[in-house]
C-alpha cells in the first residue's frame, strides 16, 4: 500500500516536471523564432537603406555602416538552420 502511494506520487511529480520543461521549451522556441525574424528584418532594412551604396562608399560613415552590417551578420549566424520537427 505504501509502495503504491510512493509510486503514485513519483508519477505525479514526473508528470509535473515533464509538463514544466515542455512549457519552458515552447517559450524558448517562440523567443528564438521572434529573434530570428527581428534579425532578418534588420538585415533586410540595412540592405534597403544602402541599396545605392552611398553609405559604404563614404569613408567615415562607411566604416561604421560596415561594422553594423558585420554585427548583424554575426547575429544571423546564431539563428542556425530551420529544422522541421513534424
Amino acid at each position: 500500500m505504501i509502495l503504491e502511494i510512493i509510486l503514485g506520487l513519483l508519477v505525479l511529480m514526473e508528470g509535473y516536471v515533464i509538463w514544466n520543461l515542455f512549457r519552458k521549451t515552447e517559450m524558448l522556441e517562440t523567443w528564438v523564432e521572434s529573434f530570428t525574424q527581428v534579425v532578418q528584418s534588420v538585415q533586410s532594412d540595412l540592405e534597403e537603406i544602402d541599396s545605392t551604396g552611398h553609405f559604404e562608399s563614404d569613408d567615415e560613415i562607411g566604416s561604421i555602416f560596415s561594422a553594423i552590417k558585420d554585427s548583424v551578420k554575426q547575429l544571423d549566424n546564431f539563428k542556425g538552420e530551420d529544422i522541421d520537427a513534424s
